[in-house]
């Protein structure tokens, strides 16, 4: 037998919990070859005595290696090493078949003029009290806050206070961007380092730092004729235009896009290809070779915004476009709101260093920096493997709450409301019979407290979809129930 008790090393003082310790040094061991595919490990009483623990440290430490795929458990026989250990690494992607104005905030004029922008008065999203049928928010009431806690307190007891508390890096707590750097790596089958990443204040200012810099006035910027309204608006502000192509249930029209680049210079295309805002649609896989074809051959950047990775029903989920990217021509955006809570203000750029270099130089004059604590607080939820823990919690609800809702939409609905099941996400892309007035629908089912929007800001120029997002994720299975029953009840009625 291995001499498991000099081999294993675990501080029982540290804020990591030591099963988690236990199980972290046993994939180093079998990631080192000392632990060997098939090799049989010690019972949990065996383990128990030779570390001087409580056997359910032991279970719990095992059942950590099973989650994870490193062990595997033989029924009558004990726990072993995994004989195929699991690996993430790019994949191939397979070709599929399938205006002027003045202002006062007081109600007061100033004694100067500036420009009032039009497309910037936009909605803010905020979570709504009661029932929703939201944006696709997540459930703050899972969200890890224990460990979080717990990961703050650390922060004042850990180093040199003047290091704490004063001055940081413009791109970021190291320790979160190196953790980041991995868990991208590992899931996303992403090729960086810490160098590659910017830490920002969510997704929408990488967004905002990266057309800042890479946009100029007279820039063309390719958007789907559906899109986020947030990408459209920063494009805008930075004097370039926006011309669209079609969307539809493969994505974004890459041949359209093709026809425009003969055309004319695009500086840039704007995608959200796992999940398409708002439709939810999948870029097929030839379409997404295609993309990047195009961009080699054309020379323009790709802002891909990959807002709800972690949420996938169907088997695994296919890697970002940042995956397959040989020539550096994707700006890979993304953050923790969708996966946590709105209120992690923590998204992140992945770039060539070049371009993340340059964007740390921008965002030095508007923010300085972000949050250190917050930062160093979810740098170490990753290095525990809290967070890890917390996405397989959440995708295993949300996958339960999706096909709840859609089974109450095709059977209390079945013709006011047509859909196409999500493969992933937080929200059900819905079209509502052209006799239902989404903003008369929308104003009685918040009279008999449920929110949801009218769809209007989702409509293309011109176009009235009668179409609108209905998030699932934040709300449990008696809460859906309860919102279905307002909407048929005031479908009825209009």
């Amino acid at each position: 037998m291995l001499p498991f008790k000099s081999l294993i090393q675990l501080e029982k003082a540290s804020l990591t919990p030591v099963f988690v310790q236990l199980s972290n040094q046993l994939g180093q061991l079998i990631r080192a070859g000392t632990l060997s595919p098939g090799q049989r490990l010690p019972g949990t009483r065996q383990l128990a005595g030779l570390l001087d623990l409580n056997r359910q440290t032991i279970v719990a430490a095992y059942e950590e290696g099973l989650a994870q795929g490193w062990l595997e458990s033989r029924a009558g026989s004990g726990t072993y090493v995994a004989a195929h250990f699991p690996e993430v690494k790019p994949q191939e992607l397979p070709f599929s078949t399938a205006i002027s104005s003045r202002y006062g905030s007081t109600g007061k004029q100033p004694g100067y003029t500036f420009e009032s922008l039009d497309f910037l008065a936009r909605p803010v999203l905020t979570n709504s009290v009661g029932l929703r049928l939201d944006d696709g928010f997540p459930d703050v009431r899972l969200a890890p806050m224990e460990e979080l806690s717990r990961a703050y307190r650390s922060y004042f007891r850990w180093g040199n206070p003047h290091q704490h508390f004063g001055y940081g890096d413009t791109k970021g707590h190291p320790l979160l961007r190196e953790q980041l750097s991995i868990h991208l790596n590992e899931t996303r089958g992403l090729r960086t380092t810490a160098d590659n990443v910017l830490i920002t204040r969510g997704s929408i200012m990488g967004l905002h730092l990266t057309c800042q810099v890479l946009l100029r006035p007279g820039d063309v910027v390719v958007t789907g004729e559906t899109t986020w309204a947030g990408a459209t608006m920063n494009i805008r502000k930075t004097g370039a235009s926006v011309r669209t192509v079609p969307v539809d249930q493969h994505g974004i029209d890459v041949e359209k896009l093709a026809e425009l680049c003969k055309k004319q210079i695009i500086r840039m295309v704007f995608v959200t290809p796992h999940h398409h805002y708002p439709t939810t649609v999948t870029l097929r896989a030839d379409r997404r070779i295609q993309l990047l074809q195009l961009a080699e051959q054309y020379g323009f950047a790709i802002l891909e915004d990959d807002y709800d990775y972690d949420f996938h029903y169907l088997s695994r989920p296919i890697l970002p476009l940042a995956s397959a990217d040989r020539q550096g021509m994707v700006v890979y955006v993304g953050s923790l709101t969708k996966s946590v809570a709105p209120a992690f203000r923590i998204g992140y750029v992945v770039a060539p260093t070049a371009l993340i270099d340059e964007l740390a130089r921008l965002r030095r004059i508007i923010d300085r920096q972000g949050d250190p604590m917050l930062e160093f607080a979810v740098g170490q939820l990753f290095k525990t493997g809290d967070l890890k823990r917390h996405f397989r919690k959440a995708l295993r609800t949300y996958h339960a709450r999706r096909d709840r809702f859609c089974d109450l939409l095709s059977t209390e609905l079945p013709t006011d409301v047509t859909f196409t099941k999500p493969d992933g996400g937080m929200a059900v892309w819905a079209s509502f019979d052209p006799v239902i007035d989404l903003d008369v629908l929308a104003q009685r089912a918040g009279q008999e407290g449920l929110f949801l929007s009218s769809g209007t800001s989702y409509n293309p120029p011109g176009q009235r979809l009668n179409s609108t997002r209905l998030g699932f994720a934040s709300s449990t299975e008696d809460e859906l129930e309860r919102s279905v029953e307002i909407l048929k009840k005031v479908i009825a009625a209009i």
